[in-house]
């Protein structure tokens, strides 16, 4: 008989269909709030007035905007973004904007708690993994007072988990800070915010999703709860991507999508561990500079087919729930990828072929490479499915 345990989050609630503006402002006079500070998508607040009507229905509590967070979320940046909060005297983060934005403003809140004021110090905090083992660290620490609510308009769910990712730059190598105070309290799903998200990005993400949902369906802790989510998942995102390629204006399919996201992540924040497509995928991105999105797009047929010969029955669900009934998962991924128009090979998103063995070393670094379901015992093991998609 299995065992096992589903761990909930700190998480308050989730606010979905209405507008971004109007469900903030209500959220913050509901905590209290008195100096909301934003960080924002530098586009998002550039070139559309998206994130100013989020401050003007925040009024008198309207503290700032910090939107300076590139891909990855990088150490310095975090500590910038940080810098102006503590200066502005926020109680609140408000981050609105994609993947970096969120990843970025956990990382925020733990710098305003420990009054980290330096790049280097965030060091201490990072979760450290066993090169042998891949036996995690968690170092202990207060959780952050100040508390984080997303406005996501990406669908690469990091907001529904409590583990920021953090790249050390002069590693190249992104790291993982994770602790059950770093949940976002409020997560608001406006899908009228997401149609300034380029499409590439969109359709990306939702490919992320797709991977969290296949990740943790296959995972070797999987549960019949987390099953139900991840298979919804792929249903709601196999008909809702395609639909919002078909037309970007269709708000409903757009919160299919958000939903599916949602549901992707439901597994992953339970403690489900996922597999090689998602450790590799930190190292692209890390080591790389390639974006999330696109590693799951490269990477998640490829390392369904190495994992078939253990799972293939659980394969066949995925390719079931995505309409595609008796064909190989990795196939149908293919496919689906490439009819949305998405890369599908690693040179395609810049990487170097000499770069590999790097990538493939640094993979060893990260948890989920030992929890992939078709063991992995060394860097050795990794070249090869990279070079399956160079």
């Amino acid at each position: 008989m299995r065992a096992g345990e589903i761990v909930f989050t700190a998480m308050e609630r989730v606010v979905f269909g209405r507008p971004a503006a109007e469900a903030v402002a209500e959220s913050a006079e509901r905590l209290g709030a008195r100096r909301v500070f934003l960080l924002a998508g530098s586009t998002l607040n550039r070139r559309t007035d998206a994130v100013r009507q989020i401050a003007q229905a925040l009024g008198p509590r309207y503290a700032g905007v910090h939107d300076e967070m590139p891909a990855h979320s990088p150490r310095d940046a975090v500590i910038a973004c940080a810098n102006k909060a503590r200066e502005a005297g926020c109680d609140l983060l408000v981050s609105v904007g994609g993947g970096s934005t969120t990843d970025g403003g956990k990382a925020v809140t733990l710098c305003l708690e420990h009054d980290i004021r330096e790049p280097d110090g965030l060091e201490p905090f990072r979760t450290v993994v066993d090169e042998i083992t891949g036996k995690r660290h968690f170092p202990h620490y207060r959780a952050p007072r100040v508390r984080q609510i997303c406005v996501p308009t990406t669908l690469s769910g990091g907001e529904f988990n409590a583990r920021a990712g953090v790249t050390e730059p002069r590693l190249r190598l992104k790291q993982a800070y994770i602790h059950p105070g770093l949940i976002p309290l409020v997560v608001i799903f406006d899908p009228a915010i997401t149609v300034h998200t380029p499409e590439w990005l969109w359709l990306s993400t939702g490919i992320r999703a797709v991977d969290h949902a296949v990740e943790t369906f296959c995972s070797i802790d999987g549960n019949a709860y987390t099953d139900s989510t991840a298979l919804q998942a792929l249903r709601l995102l196999g008909r809702g991507l395609p639909a919002v390629k078909r037309d970007p204006a269709d708000l409903a399919a757009r919160l299919d999508c958000q939903i599916g996201a949602w549901n992707s992540m439901a597994a992953i924040v339970t403690g489900t561990r996922m597999g090689a497509s998602h450790a590799i995928g930190h190292v692209l991105g890390g080591s790389a500079g390639v974006p999330h999105g696109y590693t799951s797009c490269v990477m998640l047929p490829a390392v369904l087919a190495f994992n078939s010969v253990v799972n293939a029955d659980r394969q066949a669900e995925i390719s079931a729930a995505l309409g595609a009934a008796g064909q190989p998962a990795s196939d149908v991924l293919d496919r689906f990828i490439a009819d949305l128009g998405l890369p599908r090979r690693l040179r395609d998103v810049g990487v170097k072929r000499e770069d590999l063995p790097r990538i493939a070393t640094n993979c060893m670094l990260d948890d989920w490479t030992f929890s992939n379901p078709r063991p992995i015992r060394g860097a050795q093991e990794i070249v090869p499915i990279l070079e399956s998609v160079y």
